[in-house]
């Protein structure tokens, strides 16, 4: 399975990851996805910060989630930990379609450098 399809695998029953779906407890989820990855050689999610930061087109001092949140509530919010229902309903969908953008470039840069 690659990392997309599991990616979507999560995104389509969340709930049975994490228990109650927020995008604090998936966060949390990837962090720990992220992590076994690391200690286990694999590339977790090397970059993806990075990647959020170039695909908002500004830094600033957010963590990897911060990041998702500006890009899917330009508006700001009061808190990552009590976002409004609909709010939080919307990061989660940008977060999966970030993952997914992120996995697929990653795929394409691989398989460009695979064939070198």
């Amino acid at each position: 399975m690659s990392e997309r399809e599991y990616f979507d695998c999560v995104r389509q029953r969340p709930g049975m990851f994490v228990g109650k779906t927020s995008f604090h407890m998936l966060t949390a989820f990837l962090t720990g996805y992220d992590q076994h990855a690391i200690r286990h050689g694999d590339p977790g999610l090397a970059g993806w910060r990075e990647w959020l930061v170039a695909r908002r087109g500004k830094d600033c001092n957010h963590a990897w989630p911060g990041q998702v949140l500006h890009i899917a509530l330009p508006d700001g919010w009061d808190s990552m930990w009590d976002l409004a229902p609909a709010d939080e309903k919307h990061a989660i969908e940008v977060l999966f379609l970030l993952l997914d953008d992120f996995a697929a470039d990653r795929e394409q840069t691989q398989g460009t450098h695979q064939s070198d």
